[in-house]
């Protein structure tokens, strides 16, 4: 391998040149890669490191991008609604400009149309514009750290910035942050999970591999995107961005995305909007077109009624509702990376968290250090104090505790040095450093759960001397766990093994035997204020909370009892073990407390939740919580959580409070009732004139409508929808969670829709008999009479639909809707008296017409509130 610039200089980011250049680097030997990559262990320095950003481009894989304005705008234009104006406006060009005499000319339909085109185009770029700028803006206030050295200093910088030749440290819980070779490394486990669907950790070494197989096996290589379970490790920086294995196969990891319960729901509503329009549209052209031998007339109609049936609005008025979501959740430091999340909050109706730092304080503190005989013994925290300083793993809550206490109260100096360390992992649930004293007397301490350490402790220490444990010292032991626990305290235990001054220093897990029980620290982490009242709130909400922890089930209770949490019943990881999924689902709906759990217990309570019909939100932090967190409906993590945490989530909390949650589910409720608001008005709304069009059609000599009207009136009840997303939500509409439904939407075309239709009729007698429009010479008069009390009843429906209470007096829509509806209403009257009455073909109406329309709309209100509650009282919805 030559020089860097040799090695990239014809390089093509395919896949058989990542997996080739990957395969040489790890055959390598780390002095050949040291210098391809011209570095050493001191870094690379600064300058150089923007000149390979420059040369190699941020380090991101390929990703759909922010589509350009320009290209957003030509997309808004390309929809079907704009399709057939473009029809009728091409069609207009031949009747009214082409074929008829010059002085009858008129380009007046056709400025009409595109000026329609124009208006509809501009509001969807508009909102869907500020909706990927506002995504993409909260999107990079997530910023992710790593590890490198340059100039021989260690520093954090932000992972996009990392380049090729960079010296990464990695630890437990970091993100994998390019391809890399290791250098050096320390029981360092790897979850590939990401890349190769396998659940177990993978080993990696600092070793000259000597068979390449698959490029996951190459066991000197990590790759960017898995992520580091335990273990520490020293690498270099092979790829970056779109040079790494993970840009190769980003296109299948794609394909393969899980439909979010969002997606499916949009989805199923669709078709059934889409099959009704495939039913109605047809029966509308064959009526039009056999009775009134009009056959191309009848297809511009029916098109047009087809159009008039479509949500077009939909994607905007729920990308409005989404984006503005994500922003008052963004006021209230929450960040949205992926919007779609925001419904599935709202719709989550159970909530697993962990218990510290969500019910506690997060604020652990040493209050015991005892020893066997339950007496306090600096010698237990003395011991637990070398094991915290020397680990160079992922430091939690208590090792800081220890190091805090101690420094504080004692001041100890350092008397040892560190030969080597056994890292944490979920399945031993202890960790263990090997010292060295002056005398060169080697030990090794470990720390851990109290059942973990009495499993390999043999000898237990008492008064300075060793004896072994038996029945009845281990059962004094556990009952001196089992009082602090009953008070609120986590405990792990200290034990200790010499080691003889003439072994090798290759020490595993498996030294981890006979050792020497010393005695245990209890923790308190008392419960936050406050978090009792947010928990009822929650339940009030209809969210079932759900304790997921490691810790022991009487710290638990004990936690769940401070705050106020009704207990209805708690099993163990152990007791999970035994028993098969379909036993557990038995066990899940009662039980509220879910205790040493490992990482894959976790997901697997969450992943059997979400099979019994449950939106299952998951709130966690740390490593053990990335597998819970990708199984769930929206994952929920905290801006100080572990990378792989954040990553798997799709909410970030700047504050780990369920104060911030619970306004997060309510934020989602609101957005959820906008948007379903919408969807019934419209789905209604369009059911309803199908119906009248049908029967219009049946018996009147002409058109119901012009193409042309249908189209201007569809547009202007899409115009006054335009403020739905700051609408203004009632209570009751938020207090339980809900989901897409076509079934519920499918109810309210069915018993809410045609209710309009009794009115259309009611006006088509009123013009045929007593106005007398009953002949193709009249048509302009049905026309737009049918035009003005559709259009008012259509925007009326608009605040009958948004509460189930009664419009105006209980319930009042927000100020930006009423002024746009009112607007709506009074340009409608205000079009037949016009200059663009004739292009439209309407005409002005008699006064003694408005009369009539008042009486209309008047029972048309009144029948919607009986029926509405009637509707109620059936079903027990309305949004």
């Amino acid at each position: 391998m030559g020089g860097m610039i040799t090695l990239y200089e014809n390089f093509d980011n395919s896949e058989n040149s990542i997996n080739g250049t990957l395969k040489l680097f790890s055959e390598a030997d780390i002095k050949t890669v040291f210098m391809t990559l011209e570095t050493s262990l001191g870094g690379i320095k600064n300058e150089e490191a923007i000149s390979r950003l420059e040369k190699f481009g941020l380090n991101e894989i390929s990703k759909e991008k922010v589509k350009p304005w320009y290209i957003q705008l030509l997309l808004a234009f390309l929809n079907p609604f704009n399709f057939i104006l473009g029809t009728l406006a091409f069609v207009s060009l031949f009747t009214d400009v082409i074929f008829v005499k010059e002085t009858e000319r008129s380009w007046i339909s056709i400025i009409l149309i595109i000026t329609m085109i124009l208006i509809s185009s501009l509001i969807k770029f508009i909102q869907e514009y500020r909706s990927s700028k506002t995504a993409e803006k909260l999107k990079n206030l997530i910023v992710t750290k790593v590890t490198v050295v340059r100039d021989n200093l260690p520093m954090e910088i932000d992972i996009k910035t990392l380049v090729p030749g960079d010296i990464v440290k990695l630890t437990a819980g970091d993100i994998v942050p390019g391809d890399i070779r290791i250098v050096s490394s320390k029981d360092l486990f790897i979850s590939q999970s990401v890349l190769t669907g396998e659940s177990n950790p993978v080993e990696k070494y600092s070793n000259l591999l000597v068979k390449a197989g698959a490029i996951s096996d190459l066991s000197n290589i990590v790759l960017m995107g898995t992520n580091v379970l335990s273990g520490a490790a020293t690498g270099i920086v092979l790829g970056t961005g779109k040079h790494t294995f993970l840009n190769t196969i980003s296109e299948s990891l794609k394909s393969t995305k899980v439909e979010t319960s969002f997606e499916k729901g949009i989805d199923d509503v669709s078709r059934l909007l889409i099959k009704f329009m495939i039913f109605m549209v047809p029966i509308v052209f064959l009526i039009n077109g056999y009775l009134k031998d009009a056959w191309f007339e009848s297809l511009l109609f029916s098109l047009s009624v087809a159009i008039g049936l479509t949500p077009e609005m939909l994607p905007m008025i729920v990308t409005g509702n989404l984006t503005k979501g994500a922003i008052e959740l963004s006021k209230k430091k929450t960040i949205v990376k992926k919007l779609d999340s925001i419904h599935n909050f709202g719709a989550m109706n159970i909530l697993c968290t962990d218990k510290t730092g969500t019910l506690t304080q997060d604020k652990v503190t040493v209050v015991k250090y005892l020893n066997f005989k339950g007496i306090d013994d600096d010698n237990v925290l003395y011991l637990a104090y070398l094991n915290s300083y020397f680990q160079t793993g992922l430091k939690n809550l208590m090792d800081r505790a220890i190091l805090e206490f101690e420094e504080e109260h004692y001041s100890i100096k350092n008397e040892y040095k560190k030969i080597d360390e056994l890292p944490f992992d979920f399945e031993r649930r202890r960790m263990s450093v090997i010292v060295e004293d002056s005398d060169e007397n080697r030990t090794m301490i470990t720390k851990g759960a109290i059942e973990e350490m009495l499993y390999i402790s043999n000898f237990v220490e008492i008064d300075g001397q060793v004896f072994e444990i038996k029945d009845e010292i281990e059962e004094k032991i556990k009952n001196l766990v089992s009082n602090l626990n009953e008070d609120g305290m986590r405990v792990i235990g200290i034990g200790k093994k010499t080691l003889p001054k003439d072994r090798d220093l290759n020490f595993s897990n498996k030294d981890e035997e006979s050792l020497t029980f010393v005695g245990m620290l209890g923790f308190l982490d008392p419960p936050k204020e406050g978090v009792g009242d947010t928990l009822k709130s929650l339940y009030q909400y209809g969210v079932d909370v759900k304790i997921l922890t490691g810790d022991n089930e009487l710290v638990t209770q004990k936690i769940c009892k401070d705050i106020g949490i009704e207990v209805t019943g708690a099993i163990d990881g152990s007791y999970m073990e035994a028993i098969d999924d379909l036993e557990l689902k038995k066990l899940l709906k009662d039980t509220t407390i879910f205790c040493k759990l490992s990482p894959l217990d976790k997901a697997r309570v969450v992943r059997l939740l979400k099979e019994m019909g449950n939106t299952v939100g998951y709130m966690g932090d740390g490593i053990n919580d990335a597998p819970a967190l990708r199984q769930c409906d929206v994952g929920i993590s905290v801006e100080n959580g572990m990378d792989i945490a954040k990553e798997s989530a799709q909410i970030i909390l700047l504050e780990k409070e369920l104060s911030v949650l619970l306004e997060g589910v309510i934020i989602g409720r609101k957005i959820f009732t906008n948007m379903i608001k919408y969807l019934k008005m419209t789905a209604s709304s369009n059911f309803g004139n199908v119906f009248s069009v049908v029967l219009a059609s049946a018996f009147l000599p002409f058109l119901p409508m012009l193409p042309i009207q249908i189209l201007f009136q569809n547009l202007l009840y899409d115009i006054s929808q335009i403020s739905i997303p700051w609408d203004n939500v009632d209570t009751e509409d938020i207090l339980k969670p809900k989901n897409w439904s076509a079934e519920s939407v499918g109810k309210f075309m069915v018993y809410i829709g045609p209710l309009s239709s009794i009115f259309d009729i009611i006006t088509f007698l009123i013009m045929f008999y007593i106005f007398k429009a009953n002949s193709p010479a009249t048509q302009a008069l049905f026309h737009t009479g049918w035009f003005i009390e559709s259009i008012l009843s259509q925007t009326l429906i608009i605040h009958l639909i948004r509460t189930r209470k009664i419009p105006f007096i209980e319930s009042n829509a927000n100020i930006k809707v009423i002024l746009l509806t009112s607007a709506i209403m009074i340009f409608a009257l205000f079009v037949p008296y016009s200059k663009i009455n004739g292009t439209l073909g309407f005409v002005p109406m008699p006064i003694s017409y408005f009369i009539w329309v008042v009486l209309i709309l008047t029972g048309y209100f009144f029948t919607i509130i009986f029926a509405k509650k009637y509707f109620i009282k059936k079903f027990n919805s309305w949004l």
